[in-house]
């Protein structure tokens, strides 16, 4: 893989990820039109790492803020730290839930089969957009009495929404959990400060599972594992510090349109990426 189309894929990355639209969808997207491979362990990882720089961006953006809502005692941190555990914990059990029910359906139960397997799947990936979409528009126009915080109940519901969205590539993680927050009358700066807070928590566990198969893959197929492992890193680290940048700047595109009733235009988008990716399956 060149550098340039690690920065390419960082760029996408970086803008898609903090905004509602499936980074994954276009990452993998992009990664096709190059001629690349999206279900390849190196690819997955790379995505994963991606992610990572964009998981700094959200820190660095949301930090201020989090010293006021989740560092300000030691009560309201312990409070919201199990509030984020729950939520993380459902997503979990939804998502080993959901792979063993691909794995015996779409897999008919091969015990080598992977989930990353579907990842190239445009058609799928036209289904996740579209239900973003709907999602995102319908917590845009329904009016709702907004409470003042995230609710051990609101937070189960939200890690249940999270964990529908790990396996299918399209349907947006940060969409979907941000919708989620404003259907349940949880306030707009709240609901986008829990999903990302959600994302920094989840990341690292993906990291660690996609390296896990990479180093698995690279061992049977690979004699020099060490250095062909540490070129797939090196390309990642890279990628990572342009995924940063980028995310950045996202964010504050995030929240102006989250903050100024744009919301629904990122919902209208994803339809139309759901029907323009249709198109190419």
């Amino acid at each position: 893989m060149h550098i340039i189309q690690i920065l390419i894929l960082a760029i996408v990355q970086g803008f898609a990820e903090l905004l509602p639209i499936s980074s994954s969808a276009h990452v993998i997207l992009a990664e096709k039109l190059m001629g690349l491979d999206p279900t390849a362990p190196a690819m997955t990882l790379l995505l994963v790492m991606l992610h990572t720089g964009t998981m700094f961006a959200v820190i660095v953006y949301f930090w201020k803020s989090w010293r006021t809502t989740y560092f300000q005692s030691v009560k309201q941190f312990r409070a919201n730290v199990i509030r984020l555990v729950i939520a993380t914990g459902v997503t979990g059990v939804v998502g080993l839930a959901l792979l063993f029910l691909i794995k015996h359906v779409v897999g008919h139960g091969n015990p080598n089969f992977e989930i990353e397997q579907l990842f190239g799947d445009t058609r799928l990936i036209a289904g996740g957009l579209a239900a973003a979409g709907v999602l995102i528009i319908t917590s845009a126009l329904v009016k709702r009495q907004y409470s003042s915080a995230v609710t051990l109940k609101s937070s189960v519901i939200i890690g249940f929404v999270q964990g529908l969205c790990l396996p299918f590539r399209g349907f947006s993680r940060s969409g979907a959990t941000i919708s989620t927050g404003l259907l349940l009358g949880v306030p707009r700066r709240i609901s986008e400060e829990f999903s990302f807070a959600l994302a920094v928590v989840l990341t690292p566990v993906v990291i660690a599972k996609e390296a896990y198969r990479l180093i698995k893959h690279q061992a049977l197929s690979s004699p020099d594992v060490v250095s062909s492992l540490a070129h797939t890193f090196s390309l990642g680290l890279l990628g990572m510090v342009f995924s940063f940048l980028a995310g950045l700047a996202a964010m504050r595109w995030l929240s102006s349109w989250l903050e100024n009733g744009k919301w629904y235009l990122f919902g209208g988008y994803c339809l139309v990426a759901s029907l323009t990716v249709w198109s190419m399956s």
